[in-house]
């Protein structure tokens, strides 16, 4: 057997046993040491193969849609710093738990450590964020089945336990063209390796008794749903709140938000409410039972780490981790959090229990949200722009929000909505880069896309809208425009003007339209709330990629929030003394 043969049948047998195993989307990046890869994927029927030119964007444009279709995408590239460009992405699919097949090229072992061009060293090069590594075998005769065994195990690997990135290195030697016309390649010759089959962990009976019996013995029982993904979730949690007659604190991306799922006892204004300490003291729970990640909300943070001694506190995780960042004490269930909520609620047959507790909850709730959702002045500000658009967004569509602000907008001001909408973010790192590159993914298989980000964000991330005008992947993005990075004026580094402009409020001072209209979109820029509101219609209507400039004053960003969470504490505070 020729090299050519032992390379054709390698890297068919590998791509088509990924495909077999269920991915269905590669992302390839151009380059020459990756050509028997790419040429393959591109050649295999059953994967839809994308062409990135920056391996940067390519791998959170691979996030996106790993995100979107929860399943393993794979990305692709050549040998040298193109890999390691792949690196914020494959740190947030790790934090984030998005499963990624990451395949690079290779020099062989002989030009390694020689001088060799384009040769660095890519021997687990990603380190611990690679959930499973292997730098493989050369291409030889009749090892196309280790080929294939290998691509089987990589799948699994990504998506056990909780799902991630694996890492696979490809030394190939020249020449690196595959002959497709042979025979005895893609399926021919073998049979593809089978699904792994893993259960769901579920606790035994005897240990979800007697959680319940803990459980059922508070009063003040509290349910927090943070980031989290499973759609099946929302319709078991609410019900068992419902049963247990107890509030659930819903942060954007638990998926709780929007649905056809009950909302009588979700709590979208938790935020606004904790930052009170008034309110605080009053609003102390017997237990809180946690599903998913920790809430964006810091105030949420700091109140359960202020009132640790006071409270039992669970988190429930479908595989064994620790995701507990308040440094608190916790009972870890690790268990399928949509069984361990249906074995709970059998022993409660009972639906909608109301009790004191649960109805102080919603009629403070339903106080906040009367405040922060008051008319807004007409100065512009970034709570109504999540407001109006929360409005405006179409049914059965994603909505891709970005870090530092606006999730915390989105926090305070997305309220409950029938629509079903998918809320998404890069909440693993919790970076502001590939956010554009990560939505433009998410709205590459069909679905209707927003995405809401800052300006130094969208910057930071301006090349992932070549895929988008490259591929016609029609996108609304929303860009807060305070000319700067608006977080910091909430932190301690505002009080020290000297610097604060030049290191921490980062003015960008450029006009985005040239770049937006480089990438052939459409640029509104609004600067009232009758624009505003007219072109988010308008975006909602073609299918193009628009871009919404909404411009803001960051001074007035700090004054507008406080105001808010003033007059939520001075009219939460009146009618509790008036009880």
């Amino acid at each position: 057997m020729g090299h050519v043969e032992a390379l054709t049948k390698y890297v068919t047998h590998f791509v088509d046993q990924l495909a077999y195993s269920g991915v269905e989307h590669v992302v390839i990046s151009p380059g020459s040491r990756s050509t028997p890869l790419a040429m393959t994927f591109a050649e295999h029927a059953e994967v839809n193969h994308w062409v990135h030119l920056d391996e940067r964007s390519a791998a959170f444009f691979a996030l996106g849609i790993a995100k979107k279709e929860n399943c393993p995408v794979a990305i692709v590239c050549t040998s040298g710093t193109a890999a390691a460009n792949y690196y914020p992405a494959i740190v947030e699919a790790y934090y984030s738990r998005v499963p990624l097949l990451v395949l690079t090229a290779d020099r062989p072992h002989e030009l390694r450590e020689v001088g060799a061009p384009q040769a660095i060293d890519q021997i687990s090069m990603f380190g611990r964020y690679a959930k499973w590594y292997q730098d493989l075998a050369l291409p030889e005769k009749d090892n196309y089945v280790y080929a294939r065994k290998q691509a089987a195990r990589a799948f699994e690997e990504s998506v056990s336990g909780h799902p991630g990135p694996v890492h696979l290195n490809f030394p190939l030697r020249e020449p690196l063209i595959p002959d497709f016309t042979m025979e005895g390649i893609w399926r021919g010759e073998v049979r593809p390796t089978p699904r792994a089959k893993e259960g769901k962990a579920v606790l035994p009976d005897n240990e979800l008794k007697d959680l319940f019996e803990r459980l059922a013995q508070g009063e003040k029982g509290l349910i927090v749903v943070g980031p989290q993904t499973d759609p099946a979730l929302a319709g078991e949690v609410t019900q068992l709140a419902s049963r247990l007659g107890v509030p659930v604190f819903a942060d954007p991306l638990s998926q709780l938000r929007a649905g056809d799922h009950d909302k009588r006892n979700i709590i979208e204004n938790y935020d606004a409410l904790l930052r009170s300490e008034k309110i605080q003291e009053t609003v102390v729970p017997d237990y809180i039972l946690r599903f998913g990640a920790m809430p964006v909300s810091k105030a949420y943070l700091k109140w359960i780490q202020k009132y640790e001694n006071f409270l039992d506190h669970y988190v429930v995780d479908d595989a064994p981790g620790y995701r507990e960042p308040a440094g608190i004490t916790t009972h870890f269930l690790w268990s399928d959090a949509v069984r361990l909520c249906q074995g709970l609620s059998a022993y409660m047959p009972e639906d909608n229990v109301e009790t004191s507790w649960v109805a102080k909850w919603r009629h403070m709730n339903s106080i906040a949200k009367q405040h922060m959702l008051s008319e807004p002045d007409d100065l512009m500000n970034e709570g109504h722009a999540v407001v109006y658009l929360s409005e405006s967004l179409p049914d059965e569509s994603n909505f891709f929000i970005g870090n530092s602000m606006p999730i915390r907008d989105v926090d305070s001001f997305f309220m409950s909505t029938p629509k079903h909408i998918r809320m998404m973010a890069n909440r693993g790192a919790n970076g502001i880069d590939g956010v554009v590159s990560a939505a433009v993914g998410s709205a590459a298989t069909g679905t209707e896309t927003t995405l809401l980000l800052g300006d130094i964000s969208f910057f930071h991330d301006m090349n992932g809208l070549w895929m988008a005008q490259s591929k016609r992947i029609p996108l609304t993005i929303i860009v807060i425009n305070n000319d700067g990075g608006g977080i910091f004026s909430y932190l301690p580094q505002s009080n020290h003007p000297d610097h604060f402009e030049e290191l921490f409020g980062t003015p960008l001072g450029i006009d985005l339209s040239h770049a937006i209209k480089m990438y052939g979109g459409i640029h509104k820029k609004v600067t009232n709330w009758e624009d505003y509101q007219q072109a988010l219609g308008e975006s909602f209507h073609t299918s193009q990629l628009h871009v919404i400039e909404v411009i803001t004053n960051r001074e007035d960003h700090v004054d507008f929030h406080k105001k808010r969470w003033n007059q939520v504490e001075r009219a939460v505070v009146d009618w509790s003394e008036s009880e």
